[in-house]
């Protein structure tokens, strides 16, 4: 299982003081409220920085981090992905799964088939749309919903779809 989970982006810097701009990646984006601290990462490496405040502004997150207190110190940091290790993450409800352990799996129909690979999770505000490569390197777009989501199962790496008329 993947150690790290990417919450979000730096995308700029904010006012004078080292604060950065940050597009989060997550659904609840005060989340950012409980973190104490979080990596940056930017090319090959990783560094943890501990946050001194956190602000929210037209959606995007802004966060003070110790020791970056100037304009040029926080430019450093555009472009850099926020990572929290998986003991930090936000706690999920019940048949609830984060996106990272879910790409990869393999697909099935209930009647057992082999449709293909996860590679994909899309959002659409009404549900998630999980995009299945086969083996043809086609594409399978299916609702994540109860009606086809039949069962998944990290510990067989493996999730079983119904294939609902109009799927195919």
């Amino acid at each position: 299982m993947q150690e790290y989970f990417e919450i979000g982006q730096i995308v700029n810097h904010f006012g004078i003081k080292g604060m950065v701009k940050i597009v989060p990646y997550t659904d609840d984006i005060t989340r950012f409220d409980n973190l104490k601290t979080v990596y940056v990462a930017i090319k090959q490496n990783k560094k943890q920085y501990m946050i001194e405040e956190v602000k929210y502004h037209k959606n995007m997150v802004l966060i003070k981090f110790k020791g970056i207190d100037k304009v040029e110190d926080a430019e450093c940091l555009r472009n850099g992905i926020l990572e929290v290790e998986r003991k930090d993450a936000a706690k999920l409800e019940k048949d609830s799964y984060y996106i990272a352990d879910l790409i990869g799996m393999q697909v099935y129909t209930d009647d057992g088939k082999t449709l293909g690979v996860l590679d994909d999770i899309y959002n659409t505000g009404s549900n998630d749309i999980y995009v299945i490569k086969t083996e043809e390197y086609k594409q399978i777009l299916l609702p994540a919903i109860k009606d086809v989501i039949k069962e998944i199962s990290l510990e067989e790496n493996k999730i079983i779809v119904h294939m609902i008329s109009g799927l195919e």
